[in-house]
């Protein structure tokens, strides 16, 4: 496994260092906290009280048939009063896909593999979540702009924080090099992580995508305006890319990190198929470990079954995709301006009730 501690100088050997401070890099991450509701709010552009309107939200992806994101969300539309409406948009097709996020009538539409690229490229406006991970979850239409994010980090982290998990001088593996890792590695900095370790089968790949994703940071973080912590408790961007150790690796060389890591975290798409195996040996697994998996829907994964076998403590991404969904309703509420959405404990627990998830 090799190591990034300079992270300039590793950056600068790749000639991919870029010190240059751009203008724009303010308007990268808009409000990720607000807290919004179903107060009477006049949409200025057309003079429609939003909370009057029909608006329609979906998911996008391939294959989303599993999803119980209409049944949560829908579940606190009602409880709000509001007469919208969310539904599954499961397109095979990537020509179907993109004439539906360019041409299609929503006001939100959150994304799934494999359209996390398309959403950002679609957008007209970028959150640095979105920027930092390279891809978008969700698109937030406002007037004609479309405003991409990417909620896949800080609903992983909100929900283990939830469950108890600290992430303060943890270290952290991260299975994959897809957004929803990235997404995942950056917050898991941002809460504090002392060390994150981004896996691949290659690890030329890992080392490529997290200079990439370092070279981003950068900019953020040592931007004109500096992006603060989205919580209280957790870092800056500035601190979070001075004070974190970031490594990378693969599945074979990196066996001594996947032993010695307090979280592990897989954000493969690995599980979605019955067959699919665990990313990596799982006779590296420890006592005391804490076993994430992004995977959930598809029964019990590979890496779920040997973490709970082993006696771990073991999470699958149901209490992810809500926390991820809280999110979202803060965001689409903020960009609408609405007022007084409830809070983050009611709506999770609204959420995984309509969804039917136990325990979380």
């Amino acid at each position: 496994m090799m190591e990034i501690e300079d992270k300039t100088n590793a950056m600068d050997e790749m000639n991919s260092i870029n010190n240059s401070t751009n203008n724009n890099d303010a308007t990268y991450e808009m409000s990720s906290s607000g807290r919004a509701c179903a107060t009477r709010e006049m949409n200025s552009s057309s003079g429609t009280d939003v909370t009057n309107t029909d608006e329609q939200f979906y998911l996008l992806g391939h294959p989303v048939s599993h999803s119980k994101s209409p049944a949560m969300y829908n579940a606190v539309y009602r409880r709000l009063g509001l007469p919208w409406t969310y539904e599954l948009m499961d397109l095979a097709d990537g020509e179907e896909a993109r004439r539906f996020v360019y041409e299609g009538t929503w006001r939100s539409i959150n994304i799934t593999t494999p359209y996390k690229p398309l959403a950002l490229e679609a957008a007209t406006v970028v959150g640095a979540s979105a920027r930092l991970a390279q891809g978008s979850n969700l698109l937030i239409r406002k007037g004609d702009a479309r405003i991409a994010y990417n909620t896949d980090g800080e609903g992983c982290i909100a929900f283990l924080e939830r469950a108890g998990i600290s992430f303060d001088n943890a270290r952290v593996v991260v299975c994959g090099t897809g957004p929803t890792a990235l997404a995942i590695l950056h917050s898991a900095a941002c809460a504090g992580a002392a060390e994150v370790v981004l896996l691949s089968r290659d690890k030329e790949k890992s080392q490529r995508v997290l200079q990439d994703y370092l070279e981003r940071f950068d900019q953020l973080a040592h931007a004109t305006i500096e992006l603060p912590a989205l919580k209280r408790g957790h870092r800056s961007f500035k601190q979070a890319y001075d004070e974190t150790v970031f490594k990378f690796g693969s599945y074979t060389s990196s066996k001594q990190a996947i032993s010695a890591a307090d979280l592990i975290v897989d954000a493969t798409s690995l599980g979605m198929k019955p067959d699919d195996p665990a990313p990596f040996d799982i006779t590296l697994l420890q006592l005391g470990q804490v076993v994430f998996d992004t995977v959930y829907g598809h029964g019990t994964t590979a890496l779920v079954g040997a973490a709970r076998d082993r006696g771990l403590k073991v999470f699958d991404g149901a209490g992810m995709l809500v926390a991820q969904a809280v999110q979202t309703l803060a965001m689409v509420f903020d960009v609408m301006k609405l007022d007084q959405l409830p809070s983050f404990d009611e709506l999770f627990n609204l959420m995984a009730e309509a969804a039917g998830f136990q325990n979380l």
